[in-house]
This record gives C-alpha cells, sequence and structure tokens, in this order.
C-alpha cells in the first residue's frame, strides 16, 4: 500500500479529476480516494450503501462504524465518503493560519473529508464529519491539517464535526455490523406484513422476554430451523420495521423495547429508493 501512495502525482490528480472523482450525487458519486489508492490505519472496507446504491470506499474500522452509524439515521439522506476539497481554497487558508499546506515531491495535494453528509433536518442539511483515532491527536501535524479542514468547512457554510473512537460506544458498533447486512436483503412487502403482524403479536405477548429467547422457543414450538426467527427479527429490525434502542444491545434487548413503525411510509421509501 505504501508503494502506492509514492506514486501518487500531479499527474495522478488530473487523472482522477478526468474520471470524475469526487463528482456526482447518490449513486453517481464517485469518492476521492478509493481502498486502493492510500495506506489505512489497520483494515479498509468496500461497503454497499442502503442509501445510495453504490459501494463506498471506507479506510479504516473507524469510518466504518461512523459510516454504519450514518446509515441507520433515518434522517441522513446522502452519504459522500472521500470528498474532495478546493486545493486553491485550502491552499489560501494555509497561507492565512501560517500552516504548512499538505504536500509531497514538491507539489499540494488535495484533502479531503471522511463524510460529507446530506440531511432531510432542515435545520442541519448538511455536515461534515472527520473520523480519526483519538491517539491520532496527539501528533502536531494531524491537528494542524484538522485545522486546516475546519477552517474550509467553516468557509463553505458547513458545520464540521470531528468523531473520535472514544464518542461511538463498542455496542452501537456491534448492534450496527450485526443489523447492516441483512438490510442487503430483497423481500415481498405482503411478506413483510405478514411477517410484521406475526411478530408483533408475539412481541405484544411476551414483552419481558429478550429477543433472542423468543426466536429460541419460536423456532422450537413451529418446528422450524434453528435461528429461522432470529434471522426474520433481524431483517425486520434492519429494514426498520420495529425499531429500539440502537445503544441496547441486542442480547440484552427485550421484546417490550421494540417499537413498530408505520409500515406505510417505509414501504413507500422503499419503493422511491428502488426506483
Amino acid at each position: 500500500m505504501a508503494a502506492k501512495k509514492n506514486l501518487i502525482s500531479e499527474a495522478t490528480f488530473l487523472k482522477w479529476i478526468k474520471e470524475g472523482r469526487g463528482s456526482g450525487q447518490n449513486e453517481e458519486y464517485r469518492p476521492w480516494l478509493t481502498v486502493r489508492d492510500v495506506p489505512s490505519l489497520g483494515r479498509v472496507h468496500r461497503v454497499f450503501g442502503h442509501k445510495s446504491r453504490r459501494t463506498h470506499h471506507l479506510l479504516s474500522d473507524l469510518e466504518l462504524s461512523v459510516f454504519l452509524l450514518l446509515e441507520w439515521f433515518p434522517d441522513v439522506t446522502q452519504i459522500r465518503e472521500q470528498f474532495p476539497l478546493d486545493r486553491t481554497l485550502t491552499k489560501q487558508l494555509a497561507a492565512d493560519a501560517g500552516i504548512k499546506h499538505p504536500a509531497q515531491n514538491g507539489f499540494d495535494h488535495f484533502m479531503s473529508s471522511d463524510f460529507l453528509v446530506d440531511s432531510s433536518n432542515e435545520e442541519t442539511p448538511r455536515f461534515v464529519f472527520q473520523a480519526k483515532y483519538a491517539s491520532a491527536l496527539d501528533d502536531e501535524r494531524t491537528v494542524e491539517k484538522l485545522e486546516l479542514e475546519r477552517r474550509y468547512w467553516v468557509e463553505k457554510g458547513v458545520p464540521w464535526y470531528l468523531i473520535t473512537d472514544h464518542q461511538i460506544p463498542k455496542e452501537v458498533s456491534k448492534n450496527l455490523n450485526w443489523l447492516y447486512p441483512a438490510g442487503r436483503s430483497e423481500e415481498d412487502d405482503e411478506l413483510a406484513s405478514e411477517q410484521i403482524e406475526f411478530y408483533q403479536h408475539q412481541f405484544t405477548q411476551n414483552p419481558n422476554q429478550t429477543i433472542i429467547s423468543l426466536c429460541k422457543r419460536l423456532d422450537t414450538s413451529y418446528g422450524l430451523n434453528a435461528g429461522e426467527s432470529l434471522y426474520e427479527v433481524r431483517r425486520l429490525l434492519a429494514k426498520r420495521y420495529f425499531e429500539f434502542d440502537i445503544f441496547t444491545p441486542v442480547t440484552k434487548l427485550k421484546v417490550g423495547d421494540l417499537r413498530a413503525s408505520d409500515l406505510g411510509f417505509i414501504k413507500e421509501a422503499y419503493r422511491v429508493s428502488n426506483q
């Protein structure tokens, strides 16, 4: 990976611009950086986005956690990862602040933000997340570049937030990683309606049971394969037919903690997203 980084040049940037990197909306967006372009602190991830209907390029486990959290929030309408900043503006801001602009081999780099996010929230229709491990903030140069990025988005009038691994509880990450793959499964709306009615009845009758213990009992009672009921509930939770506090570990989640969503609204949302 490090060798590839050394090959990046001004010609590389011009090629990326010609390819349309850093431009486009939703499924047409192309990130400025991909998992093949830069070294990463740990693992990199290529993850399908339910909102965008495309593959997202995430350069660390922390970015993956932030992405899954953004995907979970219903207000979030678009996530553009590895979003490039206008180099002319970052160079000017760097000069004004007395900060050395990121450069290599005699040419200035394009800076990028981890996530440019659009939201249906009228108070904050757009914001930026930059994900950094807390340990990285001990490095003075890293802090300088973050300050330059912050000033850039202040200039653009877009709220900018620094998010670290200390701000994402481990249980939230575990829940999201458990739920997310189930959100990709396709299911018939009529079948989903039948499942919702069935499980809503079961949930009403057994509010004090954990979802895991209830699903085990249903598997036994209905002669199902072990784990089949839990798989169905997992799909319903992932697609938000039932809602719950994402900060509650799934292993401790009780049936009474689940809330049925507006089925008509969700069906329409999925119909529109699949057009």
